[in-house]
């Protein structure tokens, strides 16, 4: 996790008031009176973000369109932090283009959101402008067809350059800019960049045919999330904001793993839309939101 500078001191106080924090209750999180008393309240917390951030097709979906949760990490980290005032309009599919601009031609900019008193932002964004959905296009059909070798990392690598890879280091300049302009709407602003949690398996290992993705493609693609959890932490500190790392927690909790230990859905997905987050992983999200915010 990377914190900006003007906010260590104040984070040093509120992570020993942290002590007091309890674990998840009732698929919501529990705050210590100790941590509410010490670290710092909240006027107005806006949340902005893609379908990993609105956690789609966890119940209970409160915005069909935007297929928003009421159990999203925002949700959470609300009831955690109790703020004056919470605006969630994280909405799946969108892309750093809808920060300015309609989304579906009528989901309005998530900017709009965004005032001049708004003091809590968090925002996760930049898979879809890879996108995620081609990546599981381009690498799900070869892996179903040619279950052997990489034949998605070899469709990418042409001439030696990494076309994915590629494209992932082009989301940095997005991102770069959609901070920029939260910045410029809220300037007293705490803002938090969230990133991407595991999806394959931090060993490398696959688990085709549940999930079908090629053995020699499951390593690729699992330094493509790290990637751009990479150009995210960059771009984070570029602008002088808080990152929070939830690949790290995750390990341990990808798509091949049995419900219950699983916190990222598969192809054959129960309680969330296949490849996204389910409840337990939008949970982890808030965990580490907290974390990053004193709680």
């Amino acid at each position: 996790m990377i914190v900006s500078r003007r906010k260590i001191k104040g984070r040093v106080s509120a992570g020993l008031a942290a002590m007091g924090v309890a674990g998840l209750v009732a698929g919501g999180l529990h705050i210590g009176a100790g941590a509410s008393s010490a670290a710092p309240s909240y006027a107005s917390y806006v949340a902005l973000g893609d379908s990993f951030s609105s956690a789609s097709g966890v119940p209970n979906q409160v915005d069909l369109l935007c297929t928003r949760s009421d159990r999203n990490y925002p949700s959470l980290v609300s009831k955690a932090v109790q703020p004056g005032k919470f605006t969630d309009v994280t909405c799946g599919g969108a892309v750093t283009a809808d920060m300015t601009g309609n989304q579906f031609g009528m989901v309005g900019p998530q900017f709009n959101a965004l005032k001049p008193d708004t003091d809590l932002v968090t925002v996760g964004i930049g898979g879809n402008d890879i996108p995620f959905s081609e990546i599981l296009v381009t690498c799900g059909l070869p892996g179903v067809l040619v279950p052997v070798g990489s034949p998605c990392k070899t469709l990418y690598n042409v001439g030696g350059v990494d076309r994915l890879a590629a494209k992932v280091k082009a989301v940095g300049p997005k991102v770069d800019g959609v901070l920029k302009g939260i910045k410029q709407r809220s300037p007293q602003a705490e803002v938090v960049l969230v990133g991407y949690p595991v999806i394959m398996p931090d060993d490398g290992s696959s688990c085709w045919p549940v999930v079908p993705i090629a053995p020699g493609d499951a390593p690729y693609l699992r330094d493509i999330t790290k990637l751009l959890n990479t150009v995210l932490a960059g771009v984070a500190a570029d602008n002088g904001v808080t990152f929070v790392d939830t690949y790290t927690s995750s390990v341990g909790h990808d798509i091949c793993k049995p419900p219950g230990a699983k916190w990222m859905e598969g192809i054959l997905a129960s309680g969330a839309l296949p490849v996204h987050p389910n409840a337990l992983g939008a949970q982890n999200q808030a965990r580490q939101v907290l974390a990053a915010l004193g709680r």
